[in-house]
């Protein structure tokens, strides 16, 4: 193992699997490969999160419940620094596990595999995509091809009005708030509604913080943002989801219940938590992965996000414990998938060679 281990963990591997089987290990252990912080220099053992705001309130709510039944064994720091900006670090050996709020792309599969980092995919919870507005907002329901007409490059200048949109919304200057560019939402969203990742009017305010959406959006008439569905929850006197309607459907807002029966498509999607595989063979990291999988459905209903089957959890357990490398979208965004169909596909551990 010791070769493919990356730099960061390269140095404590054999300390950490020495003390795997002892309860003292979170102690003893040292930091574990984990960055340097204070609390890995007090003797106390860091898991470190970090990547997709989206899935940060999910990792959030595992890492202080990871940490309250440790009893100050062991600590679990989650940042949040984009889905693409947290794969930067996550393919550098910088990190133990990294959140995404979509999958992990073929640049990215380059430059874990170019470090030697290799990857176990959890597909952890199901999203609905938020559109949301003000409270004071009269606009209820708007339709994907209206959402594509208000976000497209094309409208960058131009579509600076609700009733630009559709001339039955009202006479409002439309201000506009949206995940930064490193979001993997920004990639879904762009994709979803759009029609490809990474095409957006950039006249709009961006952030890698959805917080910065719900306060955006609470305080002007006439804005809209979007993110993902767990910020809606505690927020919903602040702003307002918009039901959405697809290809002439009636229109559905964002739910558990939609998600599951499948009726909010494209904007339902999963997340993701991509592991570390060496950094498995330290224990308090594997400890957390299996405290973390085995309760995935109630942080995931804890936070505001749709759990897996229970029998989804169970196989993706055993997917950590049989190291399972790899990803089912083969270093490709897609939209629309379901768990089953996702969980069936076969796992891709390499990137795809290029044709010369």
């Amino acid at each position: 193992m010791g070769a493919d281990l990356p730099n960061k963990f390269l140095a404590v591997a054999a300390k950490g699997a020495a003390c795997a089987l002892v309860v003292s290990f979170l102690a003893a252990c040292g930091d574990g490969g984990a960055p340097k912080n204070s609390a890995a220099k007090a003797g106390v053992f860091t898991v470190v999160v970090d990547g997709s705001s989206t899935v940060f309130p999910i990792s959030e709510a595992a890492g202080e419940a990871f940490q309250a039944q440790q009893k100050g064994r062991a600590r679990v720091t989650v940042a949040e620094s984009g889905t693409g900006g947290g794969f930067r670090k996550f393919c550098r050996g910088e990190t133990h596990i990294q959140g995404a709020s979509r999958p992990i792309l073929q640049s990215e599969m380059e430059a874990c595999a170019a470090a030697g980092v290799k990857f176990i995919e959890i597909p952890i919870a199901f999203d609905a995509l938020t559109v949301v507005v003000h409270p004071d907002n009269p606009v209820t329901s708007i339709t994907s091809a209206e959402l594509k007409k208000a976000w497209e490059p094309a409208a960058e200048g131009k579509i600076t009005n609700w009733n630009q949109i559709n001339p039955s919304f009202p006479n409002m200057p439309l201000k506009l708030y949206g995940a930064g560019t490193a979001s993997g939402t920004f990639d879904y969203f762009t994709e979803a509604v759009v029609g490809k990742a990474k095409s957006s009017r950039t006249d709009y305010t961006p952030t890698e913080d959805d917080n910065v959406t719900v306060q955006g959006v609470s305080g002007d008439r006439g804005s809209m943002g979007y993110f993902g569905m767990a910020y809606l929850q505690g927020n919903t006197s602040r702003v307002r989801a918009l039901t959405i309607s697809h290809d002439g459907k009636p229109p559905v807002a964002p739910s558990t219940e939609t998600v599951i029966a499948g009726a909010y498509q494209p904007l339902a999607r999963p997340v993701f938590l991509y592991l570390n595989a060496d950094a498995l063979e330290l224990a308090p990291v594997r400890m957390f992965m299996d405290f973390y999988v085995t309760g995935g459905a109630r942080f995931a209903t804890q936070v505001g996000y749709v759990p897996l089957p229970a029998e989804s959890y169970a196989e993706l357990d055993k997917r950590i414990t049989d190291r399972r490398i790899g990803t089912a979208f083969g270093g490709h965004q897609s939209v629309g998938a379901t768990i089953s169909e996702i969980l069936a596909r076969p796992l891709v551990a390499a990137p795809e060679t290029k044709s010369e």
